[in-house]
């Protein structure tokens, strides 16, 4: 049986780019026919208007109501009971897929899912085979000579050069392997490399340290031996915007697209435009101005160029700087200037192969330490190595001088000294967890297998201690959870600079007597008074609600928010429609203001601290005061200044 074009599919997300996306990948793989929901409660309205839709494919993290409450309310309802339920989010950890699957999802697709993987859960779900099922060839698990088959997934990324590297060596006889024989998966995304940990299709794989942790958390018995490398990723930004002061205005109120939930990169991007004054992270129940987006890392570069709305990504390279290459990205930072020699992937075995194996183990440790030392000394052959592993089907355009310069960047990756620190993973654990709400604690000692590379660095003459960035001790009370204490992880001068600036362009209004300035990057327009919808039960500042060319917008009255008296409306009373912080990326509120004077820039040397006396607002929501030409101007966060 195959797809049926008829089938009505009921789609809720409430990010429009990933919604494009998704609408397109349905289409694909022969599912044309879907509804659009923005959120839960939209979703309810769109299920009550269209009797024959035959399944539900929703986010997690939405405003209003989110995917959990959508799902919850659907099982309690007689009439929506047995509605096929697919929870497809980048909730990606095993805790939220759990907690979908114990509340009658039907099946649950973390993003970022490929067409195939949607397709397969999508009949899965309504029961349609397209062909028959194929019964399972067992693999051979020994070679010819008694020697185990040892089987890696990884994917395209450059953290993962040193299998790479080894199994070239192995392939052309440089490096002879006594106890097993490798054989490499590359697999197209990291849900697939997790499920092949999980179903034993591999027995170890280079993988995402958050993600590794994770699946030991829930049970999947793994042991991380080796780190696959230290820094190596990078952030780009956008080039259809130009990059001006105020840096922070260019990322806020957009999307930027992180590969993984479980990820570092998520972890450094969060802690990155959190010091810019900035609040990031994914649709849900904090406001957020940096919306992250979960899209895989081959499909970035051309996912931002299509969408105006997306101002950067963080990736492994080679994804970043092929898109600096091919003109549509301009590289931000380095991860490891955010924070130097962290690490990011790393490896892990299942348990029983470690048990069976163990001479395998150690054998192949001291291998791929080689191979890591090998890339540092040997960066050109390495380049060439990387360009068949990395891309054997040429789909990447990559090139040897392209990865050449990722592993000459002197800040750029590391593979020299693949030790597996416990300190740096408890920073990573401590910080998703505290500032993120991401993940669980575990217990490092279980979980880190450190025989082998101890084995492997003493065998070689190597001490660890003198090889690794000194350690501060790492801080567990309550008060510095989550914090990461390496000198590298504090603040540049370039960041520290970015953070203190308060220059841009202001839009100044009057109130009373006052002037008020809110950085343009912070207005969508400017309207004239019209009516206005009141609505019941709501504080006497917020006069209710407008339709905006079919959006519904709530208005404040900013004096009355204030606290100053209310005055009448005449002629020269207009509303700023701003953007600010809310549940799923950005929303629009409207501001009464008494009249819009002009628009100005203002330098640094403007503008001086808040004094803690003189005005009668609330002195949390002003940047500083601005001495302007025209008159003295307090600069407003229009971000404070409403959701508080």
């Amino acid at each position: 049986m195959n797809p049926s074009p008829t089938v009505k599919i009921l789609l809720v997300e409430d990010a429009p780019t990933m919604r494009r996306m998704e609408i397109k990948i349905l289409a694909q793989i022969g599912y044309p026919v879907v509804v659009e929901a923005q959120d839960g409660e939209d979703a309810l309205e769109k299920l009550a208007a269209h009797e024959d839709i035959r399944l539900v494919i929703s986010d997690w993290a939405m405003p209003r109501k989110d995917g959990m409450e959508l799902l919850q309310w659907l099982r309690k309802n007689p009439d929506y009971r047995q509605m096929p339920f697919l929870m497809a989010t980048g909730q990606g950890d095993k805790q939220h897929i759990k907690e979908a699957m114990d509340a009658g999802a039907s099946a649950v697709v973390a993003k970022p899912f490929l067409p195939d993987e949607l397709k397969r859960r999508i009949d899965e779900i309504l029961g349609i085979r397209t062909e028959p099922a194929q019964p399972a060839k067992a693999l051979a698990t020994t070679t010819a000579d008694g020697r185990p088959i040892l089987r890696v997934a990884h994917i395209q990324i450059t953290d993962h050069l040193a299998l790479g590297v080894l199994k070239h060596h192995l392939e052309t006889g440089q490096v002879r392997s006594h106890t097993y024989s490798l054989e490499t998966q590359c697999l197209p995304n990291w849900n697939m490399v997790q499920d092949a940990l999980e179903k034993k299709d591999v027995d170890a794989a280079c993988i995402l340290a958050p993600a590794a942790m994770d699946l030991f958390n829930y049970g999947v018995p793994i042991r991380l031996t080796l780190f696959t490398h230290r820094n190596g990723s990078t952030m780009v930004r956008t080039r259809s915007t130009e990059y001006r002061k105020p840096y922070p205005q260019f990322f806020k109120h957009k999307a930027f697209l992180i590969p993984y939930k479980m990820s570092i990169h998520n972890m450094l991007a969060h802690k990155y435009f959190t010091e810019m004054g900035l609040r990031p992270g994914v649709s849900g129940k904090e406001a957020v101005n940096v919306l992250f987006d979960v899209v895989a890392p081959i499909h970035m570069p051309e996912f931002m160029a299509e969408n105006a709305n997306i101002c950067g990504f963080m990736v492994a390279e080679p994804i970043g700087i092929r898109a600096v290459a091919s003109g549509i990205a301009e590289r931000q930072i380095l991860s490891s200037e955010i924070w130097d020699n962290h690490p990011c992937c790393v490896f892990v075995f299942r348990k029983e192969f470690i048990d069976r194996n163990t001479d395998t183990v150690h054998e192949f440790t001291e291998q791929l330490i080689d191979a890591g030392r090998f890339i540092m000394d040997n960066p050109l052959p390495s380049s060439e190595i990387a360009v068949s592993f990395l891309d054997p089907q040429k789909k990447l355009g990559l090139t040897s001088n392209l990865i050449h310069q990722v592993l000459t960047d002197p800040k750029g990756i590391r593979t020299g000294n693949l030790y597996p620190t416990l300190e740096d993973l408890d920073r990573i654990q401590r910080y998703m967890t505290a500032k993120m709400d991401i993940g669980a604690i575990i217990d490092l000692e279980k979980f880190v297998d450190l025989r082998f590379a101890d084995a492997a660095f003493r065998k070689k003459g190597m001490d660890v201690r003198e090889m690794l960035p000194t350690a501060p001790e790492v801080r567990t009370t309550k008060e510095s959870e989550g914090t990461i204490t390496t000198a590298a992880a504090k603040p540049s001068e370039g960041l520290a600079s970015v953070l203190a600036s308060r220059e841009g362009k202001y839009l100044v209004f009057r109130l009373a007597t006052e002037r008020y300035g809110v950085s343009i990057m912070d207005v969508r327009e400017i309207i004239q008074m019209m009516t206005i919808t009141p609505l019941a039960k709501m504080p006497a500042y917020m006069k209710g609600i407008i339709n905006l060319r079919n959006k519904v917008i709530p208005i404040v009255d900013l004096r009355l928010k204030f606290g100053l008296p209310p005055t009448a409306y005449d002629d020269r009373t207009c509303i700023i429609v701003t953007e600010i912080a809310g549940l799923s990326g950005s929303i629009q509120i409207g501001v009464i203001v008494d009249a819009v004077l002009e628009v100005c820039d203002v330098t640094g040397e403007q503008v001086e601290d808040t004094p803690d006396f003189g005005s009668s607002v609330n002195t949390d929501y002003i940047l500083g005061i601005a001495k302007l030409s025209a008159g003295v101007t307090m600069l407003l966060d229009i971000e404070r200044a409403l959701g508080k």
